[in-house]
């Protein structure tokens, strides 16, 4: 059960990511309206450690690729220790 959760929760921060990138290439929405501020607001918290270490490369922020990947990392970690568990 708690494998599952940490699954969820980690496909929720992923869909995060991905939209807010995909909302940051298209100009048309405003970005300080709801619900849109709101997912900017968890993506800045969620990248805020990646961008400290990962500075951009010209107009080029890869911090949203390192972040996917270090999740997934997490992710499978802490999958690996709670499903034999059976929990």
């Amino acid at each position: 059960m708690i494998s599952y959760a940490i699954s969820i929760i980690f496909k929720i921060i992923y869909l995060i990511i991905i939209a807010v990138v995909l909302i940051s290439w298209i100009p048309v929405f405003d970005v300080h309206k709801e619900p849109i501020a709101s997912l900017i607001a968890v993506y800045d918290k969620i990248m805020a450690p990646f961008r400290a270490i990962i500075p951009p490369i010209g107009m080029l922020d890869i911090s949203p690729i390192a972040a996917i990947i270090v999740l997934q990392i997490i992710e499978r970690i802490l999958y690996s220790i709670f499903a034999p568990l059976g929990l």
